[in-house]
């Protein structure tokens, strides 16, 4: 049944990789032209003065630092694109809705090509800031020294030695790890099944919740607490909203509620909604309240941070137990399917 499936999923959309990189072009391309303008929108109110930034590091001079403004811009074009691919694969794998009108197969491969983009733009915005650290080369060392300090703080998840880096670098590093394997993992679904690589890449939003936990500990420019950073919190609600409809209404009739009658299924079910409706509305708590956990100007920079690395790797270690837990529940899952079928048979 499982290999069917696959199967079945590979007739209805035949792309592979190459296929989907060819057709990502036009969508990677549009991501450059806006990451283009969000770095003159950035360069711009640097040269004005009026850069946050500026505030945070009133040392960075506009010219010799143009690099650090286009990891800026690429990070994000980035959180841009994630949240958008986040949204089309949620749409895709809810019960379509009446009103629309775009087949389920095109919004699908909309989500795969700006995946692919998003990959991307992360991994260029990490690049770039490596570029920056290897460049600016703040312990003067040696050619080989300083790239591969560059390299340990810029790609090495922890390798970040201060400040609110430690942790903000920490989770955008390991957004980017993840996203490559549980974005990539449809590519692989003839070797794993379908059972299998649905089940990794609904995982695939906790790199996006990573993406946005990153910006809003280290964009600078939703740094201080105002409108900017409450409008980056709002446009998590149609996430949010959406990741519940999915929950709900799933488009794999299957998946439903009381589709599969298990007391285990059932609990995490309850326990994911429950999650996300509270989600929502500490997200409503936050726009009304105006306190959205951002830093006060004029108030003391050195205040100690609230979430520190341990806290992350333990979050992550229970990430990765979760993923384990899903494998072995597909993998039981298959090998009682052919027992099911059989009992079937003989009755």
């Amino acid at each position: 049944m499982v290999a069917t499936e696959a199967k079945t999923e590979e007739r209805r959309r035949p792309a592979g990789l190459r296929a989907d990189l060819r057709a990502a072009i036009p969508d990677a391309t549009a991501a450059l032209v806006i990451t283009g303008l969000i770095f003159w929108f950035l360069f711009d109110r640097v040269l004005a003065g009026s850069s946050p930034t500026l505030e945070v590091m009133p040392y960075l001079d506009p010219h010799a630092y143009w690099m650090y403004w286009l990891c800026q811009a690429f990070g994000w074009s980035a959180l841009l694109w994630a949240w958008l691919t986040t949204m089309l694969g949620l749409i895709r794998s809810s019960d379509r809705p009446g009103w629309l009108r775009i087949s389920p197969v095109r919004v699908e491969r909309w989500h795969r090509t700006t995946s692919l983009t998003t990959i991307a733009l992360m991994f260029a915005h990490a690049f770039l800031f490596f570029l920056e650290l290897v460049r600016t080369n703040d312990n003067e060392l040696g050619a080989l020294g300083r790239v591969l300090s560059a390299f340990v703080e810029g790609f090495v998840p922890g390798g970040y030695p201060s400040g609110t880096g430690r942790v903000a670098i920490l989770l955008g590093l390991l957004a980017l790890y993840l996203a490559i394997p549980l974005g990539l993992v449809y590519y692989l679904r003839n070797r794993t099944g379908a059972r299998l690589w649905r089940g990794l890449h609904r995982f695939v939003i906790v790199v996006y919740v990573l993406s946005v936990w990153h910006t809003l500990l280290y964009g600078t420019n939703v740094w201080f607490e105002g409108w900017p950073r409450t409008t980056l919190w709002l446009l998590q609600i149609p996430v949010a909203v959406l990741l519940v409809l999915r929950l709900v209404a799933p488009a794999r009739r299957g998946e439903r509620l009381g589709g599969d009658r298990s007391p285990l299924a059932i609990a995490r079910k309850i326990i994911s909604l429950l999650a996300v409706v509270a989600t929502i509305a500490v997200i409503i708590a936050v726009a009304v309240s105006g306190r959205d956990g951002g830093r006060i100007r004029d108030e003391a920079m050195g205040a100690e941070p609230v979430v520190l690395p341990w806290m992350v790797w333990v979050g992550f270690a229970v990430f990765c137990v979760a993923i384990a837990v899903a494998v072995a529940v597909v993998r039981r899952a298959e090998r009682r399917r052919p027992e099911r079928a059989a009992r079937r048979s003989r009755g």
